[in-house]
């Protein structure tokens, strides 16, 4: 099981739900979290072989930025 953290520029749940459907729908990917609490505001991704570029396509194509941590 792969665990992946990106640093986003989401702000609130309304971004959050504007990205659900894209983060639900990318292969691997079994759970994901954001930590909007933390000033780099972590999408944390979690699962099998999940793939970086389409996270942050997936971001990206709904208006939001998102970098790789670590």
């Amino acid at each position: 099981m792969d665990i992946v953290k990106f640093k986003t520029n989401l702000k609130c749940e309304g971004c959050v739900s504007k990205v659900t459907p894209a983060l639900n729908h990318l292969n691997g990917v079994k759970e994901w979290t954001v930590d909007l609490k933390d000033t780099d505001r972590t999408l944390t991704v979690t699962g099998d072989g999940v793939g970086e570029a389409a996270v942050i396509k997936a971001l990206l194509q709904n208006g939001y930025k998102a970098e790789k941590m670590g």
